[in-house]
């Protein structure tokens, strides 16, 4: 069975208010079983015009899982949370 994974670039407008999101989010995140790969951390783009201030990527076991995740009761809390504190661009893909 194919991995499943979550990327996400996230741009922060209220850092106050997206420090619950985090909480919340990772909370999320240990109940569904995601992995995180990369959360934060140093942005260096390499080619295009792509710019993104905060980049996430979680692992999941499968990609029904990784998409099921962005639905769940504990992730819409996180969601609500955040709601005004950031943009968010969030995508699953399936994994090999």
């Amino acid at each position: 069975m194919a991995s499943g994974y979550v990327i996400a670039y996230v741009d922060v407008t209220n850092p106050t208010q997206y420090e619950e999101y985090k909480k919340l989010s990772s909370a999320a995140m240990q109940v569904h079983g995601a992995e995180v790969c990369v959360r934060g951390g140093e942005v260096q783009p390499l080619e295009g015009e792509w710019q993104p201030k905060r980049v996430v990527l979680l692992k999941f076991p499968s990609f029904e899982k990784a998409k099921a995740f962005y639905e769940t009761e504990e992730y819409r809390r996180a969601r609500d949370a955040r709601a005004g504190a950031a943009v968010m661009n969030m995508i699953a893909v399936e994994g090999l």
